[in-house]
């Protein structure tokens, strides 16, 4: 996993991605686009490219799907269009886009980048109608044209357990949030995508469950520390969000997101991270040595995840370009497991 990045070291990423091992990168969006860093990877090597995620609201479902379009194109078919909510006040306030109701707004965003899809490749002229968009217009001098991949896979990212219906319901694969524990994957992410599916008369065998990983590992204490308490922040930050709380209150942990909220408004960020207690830390971390830890992220994740995501593997390389080369094992002998 990555955020967007200087095209250039996206595309030395991506080249040392592909050459340790690894399927591929997921590019999140924050303060650069997620689409770039995808176009410029897709240029520098043979690796999947996943946004995870690009925001749609802001963007006319038209634009997604242009983009889409030509990443599909650029990677011959290598390309999973991740598309997410984000949260009201970046919509509103950062974007100035609209935000309610955000649920029934993504379906119909999706259906409207399908749409778009379709009359690409001339199966079907623009004709889209929802509550929430309306698509009627595509001359030929304006549409991309047909491409040789099939339509990007469109993935969604959710949380709560109607959105997770909803993923199962209408998109090709799910990015579950990095606040993930193996109770929330087996008793709200499976069950939830299942019943979405059963919804739509559809099946999971080719759905994609996309799952990052806080990865703690090391050979010594000092360099699992570091890597244990960047997760002990993030998850702090990630769980001062109140649609979260309800991950902390099935660990039997309830009020974890409110005293998070509490230090959070005082602008303690230490005081934060010291409210995930070592307890609650150990639910959303994996953690081993560089000998054990393939063995650590099967166990956990094998049966639930059709892709498992180094959440601090961009961070990593950034600091030492040799270090993602430490995990072509890893990634070799995970890719074995079931």
């Amino acid at each position: 996993m990555t955020g967007g990045m200087p095209l250039h070291a996206a595309q030395q990423l991506a080249r040392h991605a592909a050459d340790t091992g690894h399927a591929g990168l997921v590019i999140t969006e924050a303060g650069r686009t997620a689409y770039l860093s995808c176009a410029a990877a897709a240029l520098a090597a043979d690796v999947d490219l996943l946004t995870g995620i690009a925001v749609a609201f802001p963007r006319s479902p038209m634009v997604t799907a242009q983009i889409a379009w030509e990443l599909a194109d650029a990677t011959d078919g290598r390309f999973r269009l991740g598309l997410g909510t984000q949260v009201r006040a970046h919509i509103e306030r950062r974007y100035n886009a609209p935000f309610d109701p955000p649920g029934p707004r993504i379906r119909d965003y999706i259906g409207a980048v399908r749409a778009c899809f379709d009359a690409f490749r001339g199966a079907s002229p623009l004709d889209y109608h929802s509550d929430h968009y309306e698509l009627t217009l595509l001359p030929p001098v304006w549409s991309p044209g047909p491409i040789g991949p099939p339509d990007p896979p469109i993935d969604l990212a959710a949380v709560s357990p109607w959105m997770l219906r909803l993923a199962g319901q209408v998109a090709d694969g799910v990015h579950v949030h990095p606040l993930n524990t193996r109770t929330y994957l087996a008793d709200t992410v499976l069950p939830q995508l299942a019943a979405g599916a059963q919804r739509a008369g559809r099946h999971l065998e080719d759905f994609e469950i996309i799952v990052p990983a806080f990865l703690v590992v090391g050979d010594t204490p000092d360099e699992r520390d570091r890597w244990r308490e960047l997760a002990r922040t993030q998850i702090a930050f990630y769980g001062s969000t109140p649609n979260y709380s309800f991950i902390f209150d099935d660990l039997g942990h309830p009020g974890t997101t409110d005293a998070l909220r509490e230090r959070q408004k005082a602008g303690d960020i230490a005081a934060m991270s010291a409210v995930i207690t070592d307890d609650i830390l150990r639910h959303f971390v994996t953690e081993g040595t560089w000998a054990t830890i393939a063995d650590a992220i099967g166990d956990r994740y094998a049966g639930i995840a059709t892709r498992v995501v180094n959440y601090f593997g961009a961070i990593a390389w950034t600091e030492d370009p040799q270090h993602l080369a430490r995990w072509k094992p890893i990634a070799e002998a995970l890719s074995h497991i079931p």
